[in-house]
């Protein structure tokens, strides 16, 4: 489902992408509700121990309902916030606001300049997949480098208290 490919102006476009992106985000925050409902004893408790939850329901507990907003500029945090602002029971008042703005932003980014990055790969992967496969073997050392660091920084930071 490219939306490049869609034979369709821009302003529905968009809109498909708004109505898909707040359907799954709402399934998902009433999902949240359903666990805590009655279904905690089930196979969804499972999602709950996750680390991916975890990390979501973290956000959600540091930012409360910006974080379900902000959540929808990353990859894979915003499913978990979701489920975490439904487990949480967060009021439909202050959900469904961030959530619309949230969906909004991401179908306007998916919609617009979200598939240029595709396109970018795809061209030079025509014009050499060699250079291709080295960027990104680049992009991705240079993450790991990233990550690491941030590591041993917290590391370096956290006092170690004696006993």
């Amino acid at each position: 489902m490219d939306p490049r490919d869609w034979q369709a102006p821009l302003a529905v476009i968009v809109g498909a992408l708004f109505l898909i992106v707040m359907a799954r985000a709402n399934a998902t925050y009433w999902l949240g509700r359903a666990i805590v409902a009655g279904t905690a004893r089930s196979r969804w408790a499972r999602v709950v121990d996750s680390r991916a939850y975890r990390v979501g329901a973290d956000w959600l507990n540091r930012w409360g309902a910006p974080a379900v907003t902000v959540s929808f500029l990353t990859i894979g945090v915003q499913t978990m916030v979701n489920l975490a602002a439904g487990v949480t029971r967060m009021p439909l008042r202050r959900y469904v606001p961030a959530v619309t703005v949230g969906c909004v932003i991401w179908a306007l980014m998916y919609g617009t300049v979200g598939f240029v990055g595709f396109v970018a790969v795809e061209r030079m992967w025509a014009w050499s997949p060699s250079v291709t496969l080295l960027a990104g073997l680049a992009l991705a050392a240079a993450l790991v480098v990233w990550v690491v660091r941030q590591r041993v920084t917290r590391q370096v930071a956290v006092p170690v208290t004696p006993r």
